[in-house]
């Protein structure tokens, strides 16, 4: 042992186009990581402008404000003494890059942009930027007058190139250039290469950490080296939460691995290397042999030691953070705490960060707004935590969000007095609603502590289907769905639908209306933000009333399935302590928009012909691999074929599509939604598609039909396979 490296990455809570809020945070990890004894600092992907600006990439003024950021790092104290890796887009020879400033003593010693861009689902980097199609070479980039006045340099190398150090060679890979199939590492690391640097800007999805760390792992298991992994973190502006997890992989092993979800806007993950261990994972015959071979990168010289040089006999249990020999256990939350825990971080900024006040949701005594609500109380849980750990960003957000004097010395140290205070709930009742609706938002309520309302609005509705009578001489009726044969069938398809609607749609006049003014009401100021809860499957298939109260400000389950929903329920029963939760597990899901009778009561999955666990399959189909209408029938077939007829399939793959299809437009006004699922139908930019269809597929209807007429029935033989 002789060479060891303190190496430090981060994830910052950045916010687009907050300058001044991102340079602080940016110099705050820099002294951070100093003051735990790091040579190199690694910072999120496009950390200084942040990286959700979107379109404003694309304007001169995101490159300006950079710059202007940059020298000022350059210029502090702070960056002194330490190699930095900073994010920021930089326009050459009038292109405009993604790139990595790296920096050291007032110095910048290599732009280097990125060249593999990410370009789907969420990503459309494509839009603003245009990537380095020059592998391993570079040019001379000339800075702007403001650099040049920090670090006298008139021009510095811009492109493919790795830094190489008095004791050792570091090279950049961005983001996106980890997930391709032949990523930058691998021939940074053949031309000796031992350290490497990965800015991100990742987001959150469900059961999507494991893929992220058996990359990074899999990046030094057979290839030798250090890998040090930095990203964003929080909602810096849109419906993505960048889920940290800031970490350090030695030769395949985690050795150091920060919070996925948490309040603080700084996290700095430190671990002191051997660089020695790298050297000796990579004296192999046959790797020897293609690194002889392998093509070579141009390397920037930095007359600088990342490593003192030598040990000076300090005894190795007594350096911070040494990683030789220790294996840490990857860290990994369930689903159901990713749901507890994510879109609660995601509330916490968006509310702290929009100037509001509180939130207000319509509590319906269903299982999706309990949800809702529960992700509320588990945000003020994590206020709370953070209050008593003295997190001063918090408490003073909590302070203001409260209406609380900056100079007070409240703490909000209790989830359910906070909640009280930000939180609004209302049961908006009619006559269709039930007692036990009405109970459970009651119950639920108390328990976390909202400021719960219960009105009736039958008199709103009332006066609505009074004024279209007065107006046209015409009273509509419910449906008797349960009506007999002689028995009145009650009101037209249409005069129920609009029946119906007209009631969700009052609620979403009354939700905001009470979330203007209940903050007065209560004799304080501001307003209230209002929470839909929506889940990804309703809104997959269409269930649900255009503008009705699922049109709200955000909906931080609109990405969440139900069957994730249920899951979710249960874990926070036990977790939190609620047994009323368990009402809302085994209740039936029901609207309650049309009349109960001694034989009929609305039910959702009746309503929409399937279960809410054949709209995920559905989903996963149409989104993750792809499928139209026939290619979903063909895996179904053989998916389902056990317990349904071939023809029993096509008309459940018919009916879903020709209902997503009919529906498609209610996805262009979807409330913006916390991204959580691959197969979200969020018309934002994840999921871009028409919203006028022909819903009677006649060309694939027909080849679905023509197949499933002489495919063999499975399901019958299994079904006598059993009564035998």
């Amino acid at each position: 042992m002789g060479h060891l490296i303190t190496l430090a990455t981060c994830s910052l809570n950045q916010w687009a186009l907050d300058f001044q809020g991102n340079l602080e945070r940016i110099l705050q990890s820099i002294a951070i990581a100093k003051s735990k004894g790091a040579t190199l600092r690694v910072g999120p992907e496009l950390e200084i402008p942040g990286y959700g600006c979107l379109d404003h990439f694309l304007e001169g003024d995101t490159v300006l404000h950079s710059w202007e950021v940059l020298a000022k790092i350059l210029a502090s104290d702070e960056a002194r003494g330490i190699v930095c890796d900073i994010g920021m887009p930089i326009m050459h020879k009038n292109v405009i890059y993604n790139c990595r400033v790296i920096i050291h003593d007032r110095k910048i010693v290599l732009i280097r942009p990125k060249m593999w861009l990410a370009n789907s689902g969420n990503y459309r980097e494509l839009r603003y930027f245009t990537p380095w199609m020059r592998p391993r070479q570079y040019e001379e980039h000339y800075l702007p007058r403001i650099i040049h006045a920090v670090t006298n340099q008139v021009k510095v190398p811009f492109g493919d190139a790795v830094i190489s150090t008095v004791d050792t060679c570091f090279g950049v890979e961005l983001c996106e250039e980890l997930f391709t199939p032949n990523s930058p590492h691998i021939l940074m690391g053949l031309d000796g290469v031992e350290i490497f640097t990965n800015s991100s800007g990742s987001h959150h999805e469900l059961r999507k950490l494991h893929t992220r760390i058996d990359l990074i792992k899999e990046a030094t298991t057979k290839l030798g080296g250090i890998y040090l992994y930095a990203n964003q973190q929080g909602c810096d502006g849109d419906r993505l939460y960048y889920d940290g997890c800031a970490m350090i992989a030695v030769n395949g092993e985690i050795v150091a691995q920060g919070s996925q979800f948490s309040l603080n806007d700084v996290e700095v993950v430190t671990a002191t290397v051997d660089i020695e261990d790298v050297r000796a994972a990579r004296a192999v015959s046959s790797r020897s042999m293609q690194a002889a071979s392998a093509e070579r990168y141009h390397r920037i010289e930095v007359d600088f030691s990342l490593s003192p040089g030598k040990f000076e006999g300090v005894p190795e249990g007594s350096i911070p953070g040494f990683s030789q020999g220790v294996k840490r256990e990857v860290r990994y939350h369930s689903p159901e705490e990713e749901i507890a825990l994510g879109p609660a971080c995601w509330l916490w900024d968006y509310l702290r960060r929009s100037g509001a006040n509180g939130y207000f949701i319509p509590l319906s005594g269903g299982i999706d707004s309990c949800a809702t609500a529960v992700i509320v109380f588990s945000m003020c849980r994590l206020v709370a935590e953070a209050a008593k750990n003295g997190d001063k960003q918090v408490i003073a957000d909590a302070r203001r969000i409260a209406c609380v004097a900056p100079d007070a010395e409240y703490i909000p140290d209790d989830p359910r007095e906070f909640c009280n205070r930000i939180f609004h709930s209302c049961f908006m009742g009619t006559e269709h609603s039930s007692n036990d609706t009405r109970s459970r938002a009651k119950e639920l309520a108390n328990v976390i502590g909202s400021y719960h309302i219960d009105l009736n609005m039958d008199t709103v509705v009332t006066a609505v289907r009074t004024l279209f009578a007065v107006v046209t001489s015409r009273v509509p009726r419910f449906s008797n769905r349960a009506a007999g044969p002689g028995e009145d069938p009650g009101g037209s398809w249409a005069e129920n639908q609009a029946l119906q609607n007209i009631q969700a749609r009052l609620r979403m006049v009354l939700a905001y209306m009470f979330a203007q003014l209940l903050p007065w009401a209560r004799g304080s100021q501001g307003g209230l933000l209002v929470l839909g809860s929506a889940n990804v499957d309703e809104s997959l298939r269409g269930y649900l009333t255009k503008y009705d109260c699922s049109s709200a400000d955000i909906n931080p389950i609109g990405g969440i399935s139900k069957t994730d929903l249920k899951k979710f329920i249960a874990y926070a029963e036990k977790k939190f302590d609620m047994p009323v939760l368990n009402k809302f597990l085994t209740a039936v899901p029901t609207a309650e928009l049309e009349p109960i009778t001694h034989n009929y009561v609305q039910s959702d999955e009746a309503d929409m012909g399937m279960t809410y666990d054949e709209l995920s399959v559905f989903g996963r189909l149409r989104k993750v691999e792809k499928c139209g209408p026939y290619s979903t029938f063909t895996k179904l077939v053989h998916e389902w074929g056990d317990f349904l007829s071939p023809m029993q399939i096509a008309e459940k793959v018919k009916l879903f599509f020709t209902q997503h299809a009919r529906n498609r437009h209610k996805m262009t006004t979807l409330t913006p939604s916390y991204h959580a699922e691959s197969y979200s139908p969020d018309d934002n930019r994840f999921d871009l598609r028409p919203f006028l269809y022909n819903t009677l597929f006649p060309w694939q209807y027909k080849k679905i039909d023509d197949v499933a007429a002489v495919l063999p029935d499975r399901s019958e033989s299994k079904e006598k396979a059993k009564k035998d």
